[in-house]
């Protein structure tokens, strides 16, 4: 009790016991430290205070030197007291770390508790002392700090979290012997750091574990399962050859388990994308998760130096370089990737360094010109929210521009990018780099908008990506823009949407574009890309026409500051990259089981928005069409085409379904020298909303990626045999045989927001359609390969998730697995092949999931082992002398100290273990007897047949779980059976 270890003569209570352990020298002597600041040496034999040692501050913790005859305290104060074993008047030191030492022999100013000290001990040199907390309170703001106090140098290193605790590594786990600490491992609150105490300035260990993906907030996930076997060594290689700067040249100190061996060990691969711009590959294989490589995409852009530079930026303030999305090629390793200031980066991969003068750069310039009216059938789901706001106008093709600004006398900008790309030479590492950069332009003072859709196609060397404004193709080979087209203008003239020209109060006319004749009540694209003065067929009047100038600039300088400072507030608030944690309860399902109409979830743009229903009002209604999925095939374009040809698939927000015809030149040199054609075939599927996944079947029902050619190192000159070899080099296209050609046919497979469809080609029938939800939405589909077969899975916002084979699209599993709480999950659910699924469940956290039968199966065997069995090393040699004087350690026999013999039986109040009858042919035996007597009282007592029926449901149970142990363990000694000594 408490009261024995103070001194009799105090009558206050000590406080808590903050701190318990026996002297490194002697085990039965046990040192005590309390709360208040008192300190006793407890003695285990004589069961008495052998000290005690009595400081004015609270105690937070105690540590031993390692010869026993001292130890140190940290005090709340922010001091470190030492004391002598046998000097318990006062402390031999008292030291403040931190505090400033005033004059005249005052006490220094106190200082922030010292939360925890370790004392450790070196054969060549001075003791180190390791200590956190402690900080003077005027450093106001400074972060958490572990100091390190070796001899005279004292060194704080700051922490990005608050220190949970700290360990010290030492040579060796005996307390009596010279620690020779070399590292402390170190507890963050959200990260686990390891200090190198052996090399000057105390680096820190390169963490090989993932332990922060949030190491810049993720931004967007995507999932690749099955990749080329060859891809994970070559990122890795990449990866380790990045220079880290201030670590540690020391490898990594912990060790310890093993990973798991799985049945099925294909490689996985995740990709993040992150606010600041860089982008990490992960190897997911089995259930490692590890880091590869990172691409920092901010390196190709100018940052702003000052206030003069941030208007190019002034679209996204916070993160302007952030990720939207990422495409890629595993096959070809071709990277795309687009971010929230509307730009598109076209990376390759390479093994080798490169240096380029100049990184080139395209502008394409997209603008609305028309609202978008309801279908006609009035059965689609709303479009994309648009970052700007409110809606305006459909794009006319319009090409590329240079990168020269322009503004009109009204100070709108016009024809500039929103980040500036680097002019002086760039330096690229080995890895993804850079070879082409799209970026949109603002239009009459109006930013782009941000892109809701990307695809690349390496065997066509084109990128695609769209947004609320239209569609853009690019050759990346060539390096130009070859389509830049509005969605009206892919329908051509069977658009099926009423679309009405904006009204003057949303319209923001373009500084070059002229004044249109308004006396004719209808405006051309023509008479839109007409000048002022390029022969204006106007037959009214000079006055007439100087009024109406006059009343169209009098409506701009009224409402450009308006309209400006609402599209800039709108698009600040749209293309905010703060992932939601809580959700409206109204947002999910309703009382009636059913997804409220006026909710519709926009899966790219991540944000809800009213939705069309016919009780929302007009204003809403006036939303643009987006373009939402994008794919490359080689199909039939047309209707009555009778042979396949490069397409590109396009999926709107209004479940249109609209097919590019793609012209390449023949042969790998005419590729870089004839212009490709693209042009829209006239081809229109609809569906019932938005369109969300395209992919397609052979006639067996195969999967038919899109084609691809195989990596190949740019960077190096090719020999004469390997220019041979190139040009007999195919595209490895996965298009039908010639029979199939001639006779059978494709299945195109469509996805959208409410129903799948799977179309026959060139025929365009509906084979097979399958409306998926009624009262709610797909928020994720997508069509993998499982158990040598395809399927169509897909996530929705009730919650469930369906899979669907093909192409008969007949229900294969209907899961309640997760409601849609927050908008996080949305964004970053997705699938891959072998019925694999991942989300971002948190800001900090990646949840995979799986489907599959056969994973589910071998996860056991794919945990792996924690702990790995390791030798203890040597205990120290106690030496003559120090045996002789009693200075050595001494051994303490607890049993005979605490067991029965000494101390008397225990008290009735704990816990005794009592063994039962052993062998598992005993515990089977025991749970038969117990059902036999229970089936005998259950005819006996009819009256307790509920209880006794329950009774014998345990039972069973109990004779199950029997059964099944005892196979696990025949198992098991099967396994080791035959294995020699040395393989355990």
């Amino acid at each position: 009790m408490w009261n024995k270890a103070i001194e009799l003569s105090s009558k206050s209570h000590p406080g808590p016991v903050v701190h318990i352990s026996d002297n490194p020298m002697d085990e039965g002597k046990l040192l005590i430290g309390f709360e208040s600041g008192t300190v006793v040496l407890w003695d285990l034999k004589s069961k008495k205070a052998d000290y005690r040692y009595t400081y004015d501050e609270a105690i937070h913790s105690v540590a031993w030197h390692h010869e026993g005859k001292q130890f140190i305290c940290s005090h709340s104060d922010g001091t470190l007291t030492t004391w002598n074993v046998r000097s318990p008047a006062r402390p031999v030191q008292t030291i403040t770390p931190h505090g400033k030492q005033l004059k005249d022999g005052k006490k220094p100013e106190p200082c922030k508790p010292i939360l925890k000290v370790e004392f450790k001990t070196t054969r060549a040199g001075e003791p180190f002392i390791i200590l956190s907390g402690g900080l003077s309170y005027d450093t106001v703001g400074r972060r958490p700090c572990l100091t390190v106090m070796h001899g005279k140098s004292t060194a704080v290193l700051e922490m990005d979290y608050s220190v949970v605790d700290f360990l010290t590594l030492c040579e060796t786990p005996y307390p009596n012997d010279f620690q020779e600490p070399y590292a402390v491992v170190v507890l963050l609150e959200k990260d686990l750091v390891l200090i190198d105490l052996a090399q000057n300035g105390y680096p820190i260990f390169e963490n090989p574990y993932p332990l922060s993906i949030h190491e810049s907030p993720v931004t967007c996930c995507e999932y690749f399962a099955d990749c080329p076997v060859d891809l994970i060594p070559a990122l890795y290689s990449v990866g380790a050859r990045q220079k880290r700067q201030g670590y540690s040249k020391k490898e990594w100190p912990i060790s310890g388990g093993n990973w798991g061996l799985g049945a099925q060990s294909y490689p996985e691969i995740i990709i993040t994308g992150h606010a600041d711009g860089s982008v990490k590959f992960w190897d997911a294989s089995a259930i490692t998760l590890q880091v590869l490589y990172k691409l920092k995409t901010s390196k190709v852009f100018e940052k702003p130096r000052g206030k003069d530079d941030r208007p190019s930026t002034d679209v996204v303030d916070e993160d302007p370089y952030a990720v939207q999305m990422v495409s890629w090629c595993p096959e070809s390793r071709v990277l795309c990737v687009a971010g929230v200031s509307a730009h598109v980066l076209v990376c390759r991969f390479s093994r080798q360094e490169a240096l380029a003068e100049v990184i080139p750069m395209l502008e394409v310039r997209l603008y609305c010109e028309m609202n978008d009216e309801g279908s006609p059938e009035g059965e689609q789901a709303p479009p994309l929210p648009t970052p700007g706001g409110s809606s305006s106008p459909q794009p006319f093709p319009l090409q590329s521009h240079p990168s020269t600004s322009s503004s009109s006398s009204g100070g709108l900008r016009d024809n500039a990018p929103c980040l500036k790309v680097k002019t002086s030479p760039l330096k690229q590492p080995p890895g993804f780099q850079t070879e082409l950069v799209v970026q949109l332009v603002w239009v009459g003072g109006e930013p782009p908008q941000q892109i809701t859709s990307l695809a690349v196609n390496s065997s066509y060397g084109l990128v695609v990506f769209g947004n609320c404004d239209g569609i853009a193709v690019v050759d990346y080979l060539q390096k130009a823009v070859l389509l830049s087209l509005g969605t009206a203008d892919l329908y051509g003239s069977s658009d099926p949407h009423r679309r009405e020209p904006r009204s003057p109060r949303k319209s923001r006319q373009p500084s070059a574009a002229g004044l249109c004749d308004i006396s004719e009540g209808t405006v051309t694209p023509e008479d839109r890309c007409k000048s002022p003065t390029s022969g204006s067929s106007s037959t009214h009047n000079s006055d007439d026409e100087q009024k109406v100038n006059n009343f169209i600039e009098k409506v701009k300088t009224q409402s450009r500051k308006f309209s400006k400072m609402v599209a800039s507030d709108l698009a600040k608030m749209s293309r905010k990259l703060s992932l939601p944690t809580d959700l409206k309860p109204d947002l999910g399902v309703n009382q009636e089981g059913k997804m409220p109409a006026a909710i519709y979830l926009d899966v790219k743009d991540n944000s809800f928005s009213p939705s069309r229903s016919s009780s929302v009002a007009s204003i809403d209604r006036e939303a643009r069409e987006a373009i939402s999925a994008l794919h490359f095939a080689e199909t039939f374009p047309r209707k009555a085409d009778s042979c396949l040809g490069p397409c590109l698939w396009v999926g709107t927000t209004l479940g249109s379904v609209l097919v590019l015809a793609l012209g390449l030149p023949p042969g790998e040199e005419q590729r870089l020298l004839q212009p490709v054609v693209a042009v829209p075939s006239g081809t229109m599927l609809r569906l019932k909303g938005a369109v969300l996944r395209m992919a397609f079947l052979d006639s067996t029902g195969c999967l038919l990626p899109p084609a691809h050619l195989p990596w190949r190192e740019h960077s190096i000159p090719e020999e004469k045999e390997e220019k041979e070899k190139a040009k007999k080099r195919r595209p490895v296209s996965v298009s039908p045989s010639s029979s199939q050609e001639l006779g059978e046919s494709q299945y195109a497979v469509i996805c959208s927001e409410k129903q799948a469809k799977v179309i026959a080609l060139p025929a365009q029938s509906c084979a097979y359609q399958q409306n998926m939800v009624e009262t709610s939405f797909v928020l994720r589909g997508d069509v993998v390969a499982l158990s040598a077969s395809v399927c169509l899975a897909c996530f929705c916002a009730n919650g469930h998730i369906m899979t669907f084979s093909l192409p008969s699209l007949r229900p294969l599993l209907d899961v309640y697995y997760l409601p849609l709480t927050n908008m996080r999950i949305a964004r970053t659910f997705c699938f891959t092949n072998n019925g694999q699924a991942l989300y971002l469940v948190s800001p900090t956290e990646i949840q995979r999931l799986t489907y599959s039968q056969e994973t589910c199966e071998n996860l056991q065997e794919m945990l792996g082992e924690l702990f790995t069995p390791v030798e203890t090393p040597e205990a120290p040699n106690r030496g003559f002398f120090k045996g002789l004087f009693g200075g050595g350690a001494q051994s303490l026999d607890r049993e005979e100290l605490f067991g029965e013999a000494a101390s008397g039986k225990a008290s009735r109040s704990l816990v005794q273990h009592i063994p039962g009858p052993g062998g598992i042919e005993g515990v089977k035996g025991a749970a038969s007897g117990v059902v036999g007597e229970l089936a005998r009282a259950r005819l006996a007592l009819d009256e307790r047949g509920q209880k006794l029926g329950e009774l014998e449901e345990r039972a069973a149970a109990m004779l199950s779980s029997a059964d099944s142990f005892s196979k696990h363990a025949h198992e098991m000694m099967l396994k080791y059976k035959d294995k020699k000594w040395y393989q355990f």
